[in-house]
């Protein structure tokens, strides 16, 4: 899944990890004659690189990055009360992960392009949200849940 570049940081080796905004790190070695990045080099190269995008193989396995904390969540749910948006595919923000944890039942929790999964979630397996991926929920009987959002922490 491609994701924009939004700074550069160095790794406890040393090695450049450029930041993206799904929250995720990823190493930009120059390692000629098999990976080739020379712009990693200077900080001018790098600069150039602010918002061009990279592929976020964590984004498309849906890997909670980290230091990220709650930061709103929704009122419950049940089977009767589920808002038409959850119903049909949707996204979060770009930047905005989030969590769907079911209290009691069970939801079937479809993911669109580029991941395309479904999963069933209930209380002991929480669905992860990707941020800025196509996401729709379906009810199975009974049930009650909330969504909880989360950004990167200051």
């Amino acid at each position: 899944m491609k994701r924009t570049i939004i700074g550069f940081h160095r790794d406890e080796e040393g090695d450049w990890v450029a930041e993206l905004d799904c929250g995720h790190g990823q190493h930009v070695r120059h390692r000629p004659p098999f990976v080739s990045r020379p712009w990693v080099t200077s900080a001018e190269g790098r600069e150039s690189m602010l918002g061009r995008e990279l592929d976020c193989l964590r984004c498309d396995r849906m890997e909670w990055p980290e230091n990220y904390e709650s930061h709103r969540r929704t009122p419950d749910f049940d089977e009767g009360s589920v808002p038409a948006g959850l119903r049909s595919d949707h996204t979060t923000k770009r930047g905005t992960w989030a969590r769907i944890r079911v209290l009691s039942g069970a939801l079937r929790y479809h993911v669109g392009a580029p991941i395309e999964r479904s999963f069933r979630i209930n209380p002991a397996s929480p669905a992860v949200i990707v941020p800025e991926v196509p996401h729709r929920v379906e009810t199975e009987g009974p049930v009650r849940f909330f969504v909880e959002f989360y950004r990167r922490r200051k």
